[in-house]
């Protein structure tokens, strides 16, 4: 499909059933030429109104859209910080979380004054912790570039730390009724399967086909309703896996259904590298006091506490932990005795999964010594410090058997 901002998606009816899809430059020239007389074009851009689609996806949204706490939001502030929560997390795991985090960071100003640790300890256990530090990171921005009011302009929003084109469009769209569509993983599903995407919607030619055949269908009346119509059918009708076909209000013009390509599409070309890690984490109790070190490099759980550790190669067995440089450098001024070996456990992120293990460490005289900074912590203030979740199962003693 030839690349240019000026092609238009033409998409062919007989009655209700989609027969073709064309992409053309000149849409006069071609109707006139295959005597089509029906269509009709929005601005003069490049937009083909779909009057079905549009139509039997706002009204499959109004019948069965979910409850939400952010649903009919209108505050660009709250919006944001919803669809933030929202990615890479679950609803049900994000309700609570936004509940909490509005209640305590209730407007920008309040978000950007605060401490990164504070914000950081709010989303603990959400995970992907990038989103909490861009959120302050964001909310600072908004306070020096625009005085703390929310900026209404889409580049403007795009501008903000951490936004990209899906939340852009989504605060765009719910707190403005700007029609950008909304693209998220739902909607490139839906529309890949709709309208027969065969390119990769992963790559940069079947985001651009996607992203055109979006907004063309947007209803630039209500586009915040249509929005939400086509995330909520991604997730509830036209699912991943089994896909509610059979009860579909698209299926006369669905090209997966009528191909019997419901698994093959959306198409991806990118396949996830997993990588393995092994880490080993040393809770070390000193008369009442343990040591705890804060992550600063650009890796996972970047701004958050764990205590010391080192990561190998490979799993180790008990004896070469107990016998490694790390602990026999950050102990050679100690007398120390081992407590518990906890037996290792698995920790799955989307690109890395991490084999862990906790060893508990009692110094019966002396002080640890370490090249690294390090917080002398009382062990109970420990629970005070922003953790990643596997430190804070660790330390509720939850799915450790030793």
């Amino acid at each position: 499909m030839p690349n240019s901002s000026k092609l238009f998606i033409i998409f062919i009816f007989e009655g209700a059933k989609l027969r073709k899809k064309y992409y053309i430059y000149n849409v006069l020239s071609f109707c006139q030429g295959n005597s089509i007389t029906k269509f009709r074009v929005l601005n003069g851009k490049n937009r083909i109104f779909v009057p079905m689609f549009t139509k039997e996806i706002t009204d499959w949204y109004l019948k069965n859209r979910r409850e939400l706490p952010w649903r009919g939001e209108t505050d660009p502030y709250r919006i944001w910080i919803s669809e933030i929560i929202l990615q890479q997390t679950r609803i049900n795991q994000g309700w609570n979380y936004y509940l909490r985090f509005i209640e305590r960071f209730p407007d920008v100003r309040t978000l950007a004054q605060v401490q990164e640790d504070e914000v950081l300890k709010y989303w603990q256990g959400l995970g992907y912790y990038s989103r909490a530090r861009n959120l302050h990171q964001g909310a600072r921005q908004i306070m020096e570039r625009h005085g703390g009011v929310f900026p209404h302009a889409y580049d403007d929003i795009l501008r903000i730390k951490g936004v990209g084109e899906y939340t852009a469009a989504a605060i765009a769209s719910l707190a403005f009724g700007l029609p950008y569509p909304a693209i998220d993983g739902n909607v490139s599903r839906v529309l890949s399967r709709v309208f027969g995407v065969e390119t990769p919607v992963d790559s940069t030619q079947g985001k651009k086909e996607i992203k055109l055949i979006a907004n063309g269908l947007i209803d630039r009346s209500k586009p915040d309703i249509f929005n939400q119509a086509l995330m909520d059918f991604g997730s509830l009708q036209c699912t991943p896996t089994s896909p509610k076909c059979d009860d579909c209000c698209l299926a006369l013009i669905c090209k997966a259904k009528e191909w019997r390509k419901q698994s093959v599409l959306p198409v991806k070309s990118a396949k996830i590298i997993i990588k393995k890690r092994f880490l080993y984490y040393f809770f070390i109790r000193n008369n009442g006091f343990t040591y705890l070190r804060k992550r600063t490099q650009k890796d996972v759980w970047q701004g958050l506490y764990e205590f010391p550790m080192f990561e190998s190669d490979s799993q180790l067995t008990d004896n070469k932990i107990l016998g490694s440089d790390f602990l026999s450098g950050i102990l050679r001024n100690c007398q120390w005795t081992v407590e518990k070996i906890s037996l290792s456990a698995g920790h799955q992120l989307t690109h890395q999964q991490i084999i862990y293990q906790f060893i508990t460490i009692n110094i019966n005289n002396g002080d640890p010594i370490f090249d690294d900074p390090v917080l002398k912590t009382p062990l109970q203030e420990v629970e005070n410090y922003p953790v990643a979740k596997i430190m804070e199962k660790f330390w509720r003693g939850i799915n450790f058997f030793y």
